[in-house]
């Protein structure tokens, strides 16, 4: 890996094919100019500046230079640790294998994310420091769940709080948050938003990873999740909630949830609303091989859920609904790198323009809901265009005819820029 860039230096990168992501039109022997952290000109004629100016030159040699990639739904605590982690492992382990894995998340390309759980908000600000190297984070802070809801990690023997119990290990350590009742759902919205948190994640039905809560569960009375809806609002952002069926999607709809985590059990009906209302689809390309389950009914639950993958996402095409990506990827770190697989895997349910888009500035327009909890506003996100980020990654190959090359970052992934930074040149 190359020693960072100067982030107040400027730096051309010539002869490249920029795809902006957003036209799916590339335009060809282009030169891009970054000064500082941010892209100032994209142009077919060549960028004034040389290397005896101070300015760094970069050949692309006619490649593809795309914007980062982000993910929509990742965990990077829990992507990085197993349970038995959270339960018995040290606290400071915790946390520097989620600094190991967020450097390992960038060299993938990955220049953005949405954490969807976990205590990730002193990751970013260590990040964005420039104290350790990760992509840009959007921390959700903790998973807020009920007692017996798909984020209470708490043993079955266990006391509730509100019968004396104290709180579970994942509890203590922010990963999960369990919250019963308006007032206490309330104060569990603003601990997060305490803590830094971007946007509020609540789970609002059954899981495969947890324990108690079958898949057909409704979590979260209406008036519960109006409370955090409005708890979010009144912080300008937004809630986003866990859930898999018709009846729990309705339900978030109605109480004003803007982004529904994973959706693959609905039918067409509840996808026409999702549509209809704006709400934001954040769902995942679930395949069985994605996740192991050490018992057979979460193995059980797990391939009901991909069941519905393809299905849903011919209806989000059909009904225009406004579809994130992200890959949910938890508790099992020896499947970490499988986020660039499933990546590549969008293109088996779109075009492979319409994948890019969403892999960039469709995600971007997501996170944006965040508002001024958004501490990335200085620049564009998923973008390569004037006063945007500098956040690209320079491909081997044309993900435009053949999206499977973003499969394999560590040969294809030539350059890779953040913030104006070269955190990866093999040219």
């Amino acid at each position: 890996m190359s020693p960072p860039t100067a982030a107040s230096q400027r730096m051309i990168i010539r002869n490249v094919r920029v795809f902006d992501g957003v036209r799916e039109k590339t335009l060809d022997n282009a030169d891009v100019l970054v000064e500082g952290q941010h892209v100032v000109a994209v142009s077919e004629s060549p960028v004034g500046g040389h290397e005896s100016d101070g300015v760094v030159e970069i050949d692309g040699a006619g490649k593809f230079l795309m914007p980062g990639l982000s993910d929509a739904h990742a965990h990077l605590m829990g992507n990085a640790n197993t349970m038995m982690d959270f339960l018995q492992g040290p606290t400071g382990a915790l946390y520097g294998n989620t600094i190991a894995e967020a450097r390992r998340m960038l060299l993938r390309g990955f220049t953005t994310v949405r954490d969807m759980g976990g205590d990730t908000a002193p990751v970013k600000a260590l990040v964005d420091r420039g104290v350790f190297e990760g992509p840009r984070i959007f921390p959700s802070q903790a998973m807020i769940s009920q007692t017996s809801g798909h984020a209470d990690f708490a043993f079955v023997y266990d006391v509730p709080q509100e019968f004396g119990g104290r709180p579970s290990r994942t509890d203590d350590l922010h990963f999960t948050r369990v919250a019963n009742g308006v007032p206490h759902v309330l104060a569990a919205v603003r601990e997060q938003l305490r803590q830094g948190a971007s946007q509020i994640k609540l789970t609002l039905g059954g899981g495969a990873a947890s324990m108690y809560d079958p898949l057909s569960t409704l979590q979260y009375t209406p008036e519960e999740i109006q409370a955090a809806v409005q708890a979010a609002s009144d912080y300008g952002t937004y809630v986003a909630t866990h859930v898999y069926t018709v009846d729990g999607i309705r339900r978030a709809i109605d109480a004003g949830v803007r982004s529904i985590e994973h959706g693959h059990l609905a039918d067409e009906d509840t996808i026409r609303l999702v549509g209809e209302t704006g709400t934001w689809l954040s769902m995942q390309p679930f395949a069985e091989a994605d996740h192991h389950y050490p018992d057979p009914a979460r193995a059980a639950k797990n391939a009901q859920i991909c069941t519905g993958t393809e299905q849903v996402y011919e209806w989000a095409r059909k009904y225009g609904v406004k579809t994130a990506w992200g890959t949910d990827l938890l508790l099992e770190p020896q499947s970490a790198a499988r986020q660039s697989l499933m990546a590549a895997r969008m293109g088996e349910f779109f075009s492979n323009a319409e994948a890019l888009r969403m892999l960039t500035s469709g995600n971007a327009e997501l996170f944006e809901l965040a508002g001024e909890r958004n501490t990335y506003r200085a620049g564009r996100l998923g973008v390569i265009a004037e006063g945007a980020w500098a956040d690209m990654v320079l491909v081997d190959g044309d993900p435009l005819a053949d999206l499977s090359v973003i499969a394999d970052p560590d040969t294809n992934f030539r350059l890779i820029v953040k913030g104006g930074q070269v955190v990866k040149n093999t040219l």
